[in-house]
């Protein structure tokens, strides 16, 4: 398995939606934190990181924990997430 995958992320304050590259072998809440500070950048601001920040699932809309290691989750290549 390769040790990244391709996911479309969607950010509805910014009415966007991206193609990143997310690590397999991190958490969950560190994958939030490090999306939810390129947001700022992207948003000149408008995005506000905070400790509500959540991963989505794109298909079940159901959070992900933020303790999980991403490759032990559902998303793969081609997965859409919402970050909110």
């Amino acid at each position: 398995m390769n040790d990244i995958v391709l996911v479309e992320l969607v950010i509805p304050v910014l009415e966007e939606s991206y193609d990143v590259f997310v690590p397999v072998n991190k958490k969950i809440g560190d994958i939030i934190n490090l999306i939810s500070k390129l947001s700022v950048g992207l948003s000149g601001g408008y995005f506000v990181v905070s400790d509500t920040n959540c991963l989505y699932s794109g298909d079940t809309g159901e959070a992900y924990p933020i303790d999980t290691l991403l490759i032990n989750t559902d998303i793969r290549n081609g997965s859409k997430l919402i970050l909110m």
